[in-house]
Protein backbone atom coordinates (compact mmCIF):
# COMPACT_ATOMS: atom_id res chain seq x y z
CA UNK A 1 0.00 0.00 0.00
CA UNK A 2 1.06 3.27 -0.67
CA UNK A 3 2.28 6.11 2.29
CA UNK A 4 -0.12 8.21 3.81
CA UNK A 5 0.66 11.75 2.73
CA UNK A 6 0.38 13.90 5.81
CA UNK A 7 0.81 17.38 7.00
CA UNK A 8 2.96 18.27 9.91
CA UNK A 9 1.30 21.22 11.94
CA UNK A 10 3.06 23.28 14.56
CA UNK A 11 7.18 22.83 14.06
CA UNK A 12 8.07 23.80 17.68
CA UNK A 13 10.66 21.48 19.69
CA UNK A 14 8.15 18.79 19.46
CA UNK A 15 6.66 19.12 15.61
CA UNK A 16 10.49 19.32 15.11
CA UNK A 17 11.14 15.99 16.54
CA UNK A 18 8.40 14.52 14.65
CA UNK A 19 9.27 15.87 11.71
CA UNK A 20 12.92 14.44 11.98
CA UNK A 21 11.36 10.83 12.85
CA UNK A 22 9.20 11.01 9.89
CA UNK A 23 11.88 11.50 6.97
CA UNK A 24 11.43 8.46 4.53
CA UNK A 25 9.37 6.96 6.60
CA UNK A 26 7.81 4.18 4.45
CA UNK A 27 4.05 4.52 5.86
CA UNK A 28 3.63 8.20 6.56
CA UNK A 29 4.73 10.37 3.58
CA UNK A 30 5.33 14.27 5.21
CA UNK A 31 4.28 16.57 2.07
CA UNK A 32 3.92 19.79 3.73
CA UNK A 33 4.66 21.36 6.62
CA UNK A 34 2.24 24.10 8.71
CA UNK A 35 3.67 26.91 10.89
CA UNK A 36 2.27 30.35 12.22
CA UNK A 37 5.94 31.64 12.35
CA UNK A 38 6.89 31.92 8.43
CA UNK A 39 10.93 31.56 10.06
CA UNK A 40 10.08 27.71 10.39
CA UNK A 41 10.29 28.16 6.81
CA UNK A 42 14.52 27.72 7.12
CA UNK A 43 13.98 24.19 8.86
CA UNK A 44 11.43 22.66 6.04
CA UNK A 45 14.04 23.82 3.54
CA UNK A 46 16.66 21.45 5.51
CA UNK A 47 13.88 18.95 5.51
CA UNK A 48 13.53 19.53 1.84
CA UNK A 49 9.59 19.89 2.57
CA UNK A 50 7.28 22.34 1.34
CA UNK A 51 6.33 25.25 3.69
CA UNK A 52 3.35 27.36 4.50
CA UNK A 53 1.65 29.21 6.98
CA UNK A 54 -1.93 28.80 6.11
CA UNK A 55 -3.46 25.93 7.37
CA UNK A 56 -6.35 26.11 5.54
CA UNK A 57 -4.14 25.87 2.36
CA UNK A 58 -2.99 22.94 3.22
CA UNK A 59 -6.26 21.29 4.25
CA UNK A 60 -7.69 22.34 1.07
CA UNK A 61 -4.78 19.97 -0.31
CA UNK A 62 -5.76 17.01 -2.18
CA UNK A 63 -2.42 15.31 -2.20
CA UNK A 64 -2.41 15.84 1.81
CA UNK A 65 -4.46 12.69 3.36
CA UNK A 66 -3.48 13.14 6.80
CA UNK A 67 -2.35 16.17 9.56
CA UNK A 68 -0.65 15.81 12.65
CA UNK A 69 -0.84 18.44 15.19
CA UNK A 70 1.71 19.41 17.45
CA UNK A 71 0.46 22.82 18.36
CA UNK A 72 -0.70 24.71 21.53
CA UNK A 73 -3.58 22.73 23.45
CA UNK A 74 -5.93 25.05 23.20
CA UNK A 75 -6.19 25.10 19.39
CA UNK A 76 -6.45 21.30 18.68
CA UNK A 77 -10.49 21.14 19.16
CA UNK A 78 -10.45 24.07 16.24
CA UNK A 79 -8.05 22.32 14.23
CA UNK A 80 -9.38 18.82 14.49
CA UNK A 81 -13.29 20.05 13.52
CA UNK A 82 -11.59 22.11 10.46
CA UNK A 83 -9.63 18.83 9.52
CA UNK A 84 -12.47 16.55 9.63
CA UNK A 85 -14.74 18.94 7.75
CA UNK A 86 -11.90 18.85 5.32
CA UNK A 87 -11.99 14.71 5.39
CA UNK A 88 -8.31 14.71 6.79
CA UNK A 89 -7.30 12.17 9.08
CA UNK A 90 -6.24 13.61 12.46
CA UNK A 91 -3.21 13.20 14.60
CA UNK A 92 -3.21 15.60 17.34
CA UNK A 93 -0.99 15.80 19.97
CA UNK A 94 -1.62 15.64 23.72
CA UNK A 95 -4.31 16.32 25.60
CA UNK A 96 -6.59 16.08 22.82
CA UNK A 97 -8.09 19.13 24.31
CA UNK A 98 -8.73 20.80 27.29
CA UNK A 99 -12.03 20.15 28.15
CA UNK A 100 -15.21 17.82 27.80
CA UNK A 101 -17.20 19.82 26.15
CA UNK A 102 -14.38 20.45 23.43
CA UNK A 103 -13.64 16.60 23.21
CA UNK A 104 -16.80 15.96 22.62
CA UNK A 105 -16.95 18.36 20.14
CA UNK A 106 -13.56 17.34 18.13
CA UNK A 107 -14.90 13.65 18.72
CA UNK A 108 -18.21 14.60 17.14
CA UNK A 109 -16.56 15.82 13.90
CA UNK A 110 -14.39 13.07 13.29
CA UNK A 111 -17.24 10.18 13.45
CA UNK A 112 -19.33 12.70 11.29
CA UNK A 113 -16.47 12.64 8.40
CA UNK A 114 -15.81 9.13 8.95
CA UNK A 115 -11.88 9.51 9.35
CA UNK A 116 -9.28 8.12 11.73
CA UNK A 117 -8.92 9.98 15.09
CA UNK A 118 -5.04 9.31 16.87
CA UNK A 119 -3.41 11.11 19.74
CA UNK A 120 0.28 11.65 21.04
CA UNK A 121 0.20 8.93 24.18
CA UNK A 122 3.33 7.38 23.02
CA UNK A 123 3.35 5.71 26.19
CA UNK A 124 1.31 3.35 24.90
CA UNK A 125 3.44 1.87 22.87
CA UNK A 126 6.18 1.36 24.79
CA UNK A 127 6.84 -2.50 24.96
CA UNK A 128 6.92 -2.62 29.01
CA UNK A 129 3.56 -0.69 29.18
CA UNK A 130 1.99 -2.88 26.42
CA UNK A 131 2.90 -6.22 28.21
CA UNK A 132 1.49 -4.37 31.57
CA UNK A 133 -1.44 -3.48 30.17
CA UNK A 134 -1.38 -7.44 28.47
CA UNK A 135 -0.86 -8.63 32.36
CA UNK A 136 -3.62 -6.32 33.76
CA UNK A 137 -6.58 -7.39 31.06
CA UNK A 138 -5.66 -11.02 31.15
CA UNK A 139 -6.58 -11.53 34.94
CA UNK A 140 -3.00 -12.55 36.29
CA UNK A 141 -2.92 -10.24 39.41
CA UNK A 142 -6.87 -10.41 39.85
CA UNK A 143 -9.46 -7.53 40.32
CA UNK A 144 -7.17 -3.64 39.92
CA UNK A 145 -7.17 -1.80 42.91
CA UNK A 146 -4.85 0.66 42.80
CA UNK A 147 -2.45 2.65 40.66
CA UNK A 148 0.61 4.68 41.47
CA UNK A 149 2.24 6.67 38.45
CA UNK A 150 5.36 9.13 38.32
CA UNK A 151 6.43 11.19 35.16
CA UNK A 152 9.04 13.81 35.88
CA UNK A 153 11.58 15.59 33.97
CA UNK A 154 13.72 19.12 34.10
CA UNK A 155 13.17 20.07 30.27
CA UNK A 156 11.42 22.95 30.87
CA UNK A 157 14.02 24.84 33.00
CA UNK A 158 15.71 26.11 30.17
CA UNK A 159 12.97 27.13 27.42
CA UNK A 160 11.91 30.82 27.58
CA UNK A 161 9.85 31.92 30.03
CA UNK A 162 6.92 33.02 27.73
CA UNK A 163 7.05 29.94 26.09
CA UNK A 164 3.73 28.40 25.36
CA UNK A 165 3.79 25.37 27.15
CA UNK A 166 4.61 27.71 30.21
CA UNK A 167 1.67 29.64 30.16
CA UNK A 168 -1.49 29.38 32.36
CA UNK A 169 -3.66 29.37 29.29
CA UNK A 170 -1.80 25.80 27.91
CA UNK A 171 -0.80 24.61 30.99
CA UNK A 172 -3.21 25.67 33.97
CA UNK A 173 -2.00 23.08 36.35
CA UNK A 174 1.74 23.34 36.02
CA UNK A 175 3.45 20.05 34.82
CA UNK A 176 -0.13 18.09 33.93
CA UNK A 177 -0.46 18.83 30.10
CA UNK A 178 3.38 17.67 29.55
CA UNK A 179 3.84 14.94 31.54
CA UNK A 180 0.53 13.95 33.74
CA UNK A 181 -1.77 13.50 31.14
CA UNK A 182 0.63 10.43 29.68
CA UNK A 183 -0.16 8.74 32.78
CA UNK A 184 -3.80 9.77 33.35
CA UNK A 185 -4.38 8.47 30.15
CA UNK A 186 -3.00 5.01 31.15
CA UNK A 187 -4.88 5.12 33.95
CA UNK A 188 -8.22 5.72 32.00
CA UNK A 189 -7.18 3.44 29.57
CA UNK A 190 -6.96 0.70 32.86
CA UNK A 191 -9.63 1.91 35.01
CA UNK A 192 -12.49 3.45 32.53
CA UNK A 193 -13.77 6.24 33.16
CA UNK A 194 -13.04 8.60 36.28
CA UNK A 195 -15.86 9.68 39.28
CA UNK A 196 -14.16 12.32 41.15
CA UNK A 197 -11.01 14.30 40.91
CA UNK A 198 -8.20 16.12 43.15
CA UNK A 199 -5.38 18.02 42.70
CA UNK A 200 -2.64 20.47 43.53
CA UNK A 201 -0.14 22.11 42.26
CA UNK A 202 2.71 24.41 43.56
CA UNK A 203 5.78 26.03 42.18
CA UNK A 204 8.38 24.59 44.81
CA UNK A 205 11.62 23.62 43.50
CA UNK A 206 12.19 26.21 40.15
CA UNK A 207 11.29 29.48 38.48
CA UNK A 208 8.17 27.91 36.74
CA UNK A 209 5.85 30.75 38.49
CA UNK A 210 2.65 28.06 36.54
CA UNK A 211 3.63 25.25 38.62
CA UNK A 212 6.24 22.80 39.09
CA UNK A 213 4.86 20.01 41.15
CA UNK A 214 1.49 18.11 40.99
CA UNK A 215 0.29 15.60 42.93
CA UNK A 216 -3.55 14.30 41.72
CA UNK A 217 -6.01 11.60 43.30
CA UNK A 218 -8.57 10.04 41.79
CA UNK A 219 -11.55 7.96 41.90
CA UNK A 220 -13.05 5.95 39.31
CA UNK A 221 -16.23 4.49 38.78
CA UNK A 222 -15.08 1.08 39.16
CA UNK A 223 -13.99 2.24 42.84
CA UNK A 224 -10.01 1.62 42.13
CA UNK A 225 -7.82 4.52 42.57
CA UNK A 226 -4.84 6.77 40.98
CA UNK A 227 -2.27 8.45 42.54
CA UNK A 228 -0.27 10.66 40.28
CA UNK A 229 2.87 12.79 40.27
CA UNK A 230 4.28 15.80 37.76
CA UNK A 231 7.73 17.74 38.57
CA UNK A 232 8.93 19.62 36.47
CA UNK A 233 12.13 20.92 38.59
CA UNK A 234 13.86 17.07 39.26
CA UNK A 235 15.50 14.65 36.65
CA UNK A 236 13.85 12.53 34.96
CA UNK A 237 11.94 9.63 36.67
CA UNK A 238 9.53 7.70 34.93
CA UNK A 239 7.40 4.97 36.87
CA UNK A 240 3.99 3.34 36.31
CA UNK A 241 3.00 0.46 38.90
CA UNK A 242 -0.41 -1.25 39.07
CA UNK A 243 -1.94 -3.16 41.91
CA UNK A 244 -4.37 -6.06 42.03
CA UNK A 245 -5.72 -8.33 44.20
CA UNK A 246 -3.56 -11.01 43.62
CA UNK A 247 0.40 -9.07 42.54
CA UNK A 248 1.39 -6.04 41.19
CA UNK A 249 3.07 -5.00 38.00
CA UNK A 250 5.58 -2.17 37.27
CA UNK A 251 7.39 -0.81 34.32
CA UNK A 252 10.35 1.56 34.74
CA UNK A 253 11.74 4.23 32.40
CA UNK A 254 15.28 4.34 32.24
CA UNK A 255 15.47 7.63 30.10
CA UNK A 256 13.29 10.18 28.65
CA UNK A 257 10.70 9.12 25.61
CA UNK A 258 12.82 11.76 23.57
CA UNK A 259 15.42 9.53 23.82
CA UNK A 260 14.91 5.84 24.92
CA UNK A 261 16.78 3.96 26.63
CA UNK A 262 14.62 1.09 27.22
CA UNK A 263 12.15 0.04 30.24
CA UNK A 264 12.43 -2.47 33.08
CA UNK A 265 9.24 -4.64 33.59
CA UNK A 266 8.46 -6.16 37.14
CA UNK A 267 5.77 -8.26 37.64
CA UNK A 268 5.03 -10.15 41.34
CA UNK A 269 2.31 -12.36 41.72
CA UNK A 270 0.94 -14.17 44.85
CA UNK A 271 2.32 -17.52 44.65
CA UNK A 272 4.74 -17.08 41.68
CA UNK A 273 8.44 -15.98 41.14
CA UNK A 274 8.67 -12.56 40.49
CA UNK A 275 9.61 -12.03 37.04
CA UNK A 276 12.21 -8.88 35.85
CA UNK A 277 12.50 -8.13 32.26
CA UNK A 278 14.09 -5.17 30.55
CA UNK A 279 13.06 -4.25 27.25
CA UNK A 280 15.73 -2.45 24.71
CA UNK A 281 14.93 0.83 23.65
CA UNK A 282 11.97 1.50 20.92
CA UNK A 283 11.04 4.79 19.44
CA UNK A 284 7.17 4.71 20.54
CA UNK A 285 6.41 8.02 19.13
CA UNK A 286 6.98 6.81 16.16
CA UNK A 287 5.45 3.41 16.70
CA UNK A 288 2.45 5.90 18.05
CA UNK A 289 2.33 7.55 14.02
CA UNK A 290 2.89 4.08 11.97
CA UNK A 291 -0.39 2.77 13.94
CA UNK A 292 -2.06 5.95 12.81
CA UNK A 293 -1.11 5.51 9.35
CA UNK A 294 -2.22 2.02 9.55
CA UNK A 295 -5.75 2.60 10.74
CA UNK A 296 -5.57 5.39 7.76
CA UNK A 297 -4.95 2.06 4.95
CA UNK A 298 -7.23 -0.34 6.70
CA UNK A 299 -4.45 -2.28 8.19
CA UNK A 300 -5.97 -2.42 11.34
CA UNK A 301 -7.78 -0.93 13.74
CA UNK A 302 -6.07 1.92 15.98
CA UNK A 303 -5.30 0.59 19.22
CA UNK A 304 -6.61 4.13 21.40
CA UNK A 305 -10.33 3.54 21.57
CA UNK A 306 -12.23 7.25 21.40
CA UNK A 307 -14.45 6.55 24.39
CA UNK A 308 -10.76 6.05 26.34
CA UNK A 309 -9.41 9.35 24.76
CA UNK A 310 -13.07 11.26 26.28
CA UNK A 311 -12.56 9.51 29.77
CA UNK A 312 -8.58 11.28 29.61
CA UNK A 313 -10.09 14.49 28.36
CA UNK A 314 -12.86 14.39 30.79
CA UNK A 315 -10.83 13.43 34.05
CA UNK A 316 -8.48 16.19 32.81
CA UNK A 317 -11.21 18.76 32.62
CA UNK A 318 -11.85 17.41 36.14
CA UNK A 319 -8.52 17.96 37.41
CA UNK A 320 -8.06 21.43 35.98
CA UNK A 321 -11.22 22.17 37.83
CA UNK A 322 -10.08 20.97 41.54
CA UNK A 323 -6.58 22.98 41.02
CA UNK A 324 -8.36 26.05 40.68
CA UNK A 325 -10.70 25.87 43.23
CA UNK A 326 -8.68 23.59 45.95
CA UNK A 327 -11.81 21.37 45.69
CA UNK A 328 -12.73 17.57 44.79
CA UNK A 329 -14.00 17.70 41.09
CA UNK A 330 -16.67 15.93 39.85
CA UNK A 331 -15.55 13.96 36.83
CA UNK A 332 -18.57 14.12 34.15
CA UNK A 333 -19.45 11.44 32.36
Amino acid sequence: MSAVNVAMVGLGWWGQNMVRWLKGNEKLNMVKLVDVNPASEKFAAEMGVPFTTDLAAALKDPNVHAVVLATPHTLHCEQIVAAAAAGKHVFCEKPLCMNKKDVDRAIAAIKTAGVQLAVGHERRFEPGIQELFRVCQSGEIGTLLSIEGNFSQDKFLGIASDNWRLTDKEAPAGPMTATGIHILDLSCGLLGQGARAYAAVKQLGSHLVNGDTLGIMINYKSGANALITAILATPFYGRFTVFGSLGWVEVRDKAHPETPMGWTFVKNVRGQEMVTRDYAPNNPVLANLEAFAGAVRGVAPYPVPMEQMAYNVAALDAILRSVKSGQLADIEG
